[in-house]
């Protein structure tokens, strides 16, 4: 394997965080090529965590911007400090006379740079270096995929009051999606490509030990064993995905359980299954589960 992928995928394993060698290879290439990494996958896979690995193993500041339904350019680029400008003028009124005020001044200085509340995407490109996490982009709607595809074409945006603002230097964008929408294949064509998908069983108990070390390999390989079966219904809403698993044996830690048991699972059930239905699926059907 390329050195320079092995080293990558080292440095994340000392975050706690485990990727594969095609995952370790696509995201070396968009570091190398200056290409945003888009990541599709089921919820819980790790994808907003790999962000986050890979901001801490570069050592570069972590910038989030949560997507969500009706998000706008504004909620990603700025914003002005209205109460700010409100005691800017009131402070102008109050040290000049009323003949020496010169308005087109007064306005121009509403829109300083002090004034100037920096969103995500702009606070990545005046930060740059810096790792910008677009999370759940599939949450957006397709005007607000338009305007990313602009910025991430040319790590620019302009403000009209100010001027234009460039990154120095482009900084690592990583996209996620949870599949609930197809996304357009312009932004797809800007992007290298990944599907994460849930981990294998020796894959997720080596995650387990990486992530909670404090929990013995016994209980953590019986609890793995536990989710994928969980995993392998096909009437659960929500199949738990790797973070529910560390909250189950993290839970079965703390209580101090050596052995995952019908009757401690049965009571901890809640750090695993997230909705009421899937919770009465799996307590009917526990003793096959962990058999």
């Amino acid at each position: 394997m390329d050195t320079g992928v092995g080293a990558l995928a080292r440095r994340l394993e000392r975050t706690g965080y485990l990727c594969d060698e095609q995952l370790s290879t696509v995201l070396f290439l968009a570091l190398e090529m200056g290409r945003p990494l888009l990541l599709e996958g089921e919820p819980g896979t790790g994808k907003t965590a790999l962000a986050e690995a890979v901001a801490e193993a570069l050592e570069l500041p972590l910038i989030r911007l949560q997507c969500y339904e009706g998000i706008d350019a504004t909620q990603a680029l700025y914003d002005w400090d209205f109460p700010r400008q409100i005691l800017h003028l009131r402070a102008l009124e109050a040290v000049s006379a009323p003949g020496d005020r010169d308005v087109a001044e007064a306005e121009k200085s509403l829109y300083d740079e002090r004034f100037l509340l920096a969103r995500p995407v702009l606070a990545a490109l005046q930060q740059s270096p810096a790792v910008l996490l677009v999370d759940e982009v599939d949450r957006a709607d397709d005007e607000f995929e338009a305007f990313l595809l602009e910025v991430l074409s040319t790590y620019q945006v302009t403000i009209p009051e100010l001027g234009t603002v460039q990154a120095a230097v482009p900084p690592v964008v990583v996209l996620t999606s949870n599949r609930t929408r197809e996304l357009h294949d312009a932004l797809k064509r800007r992007c290298l490509y990944h599907w994460i998908d849930h981990p294998g069983l020796e894959r997720e108990v080596a995650i387990v030990r990486s992530r909670a070390p404090e929990v013995s390999e016994t209980l953590a390989r019986q609890t793995v064993e536990a989710v994928q079966r969980l995993r392998d219904r096909s009437d659960l809403l929500k199949p738990p995905g790797v973070a529910e698993t560390l909250d189950w044996v993290r839970a079965l830690e703390r209580l101090g359980t050596t052995d995952l048991d019908l009757e401690t699972a049965a009571r901890t059930l809640g750090a695993v299954i997230k909705h009421r239905e899937d919770l009465d699926r799996v307590r009917a059907a526990l003793d096959r589960i962990l058999s």
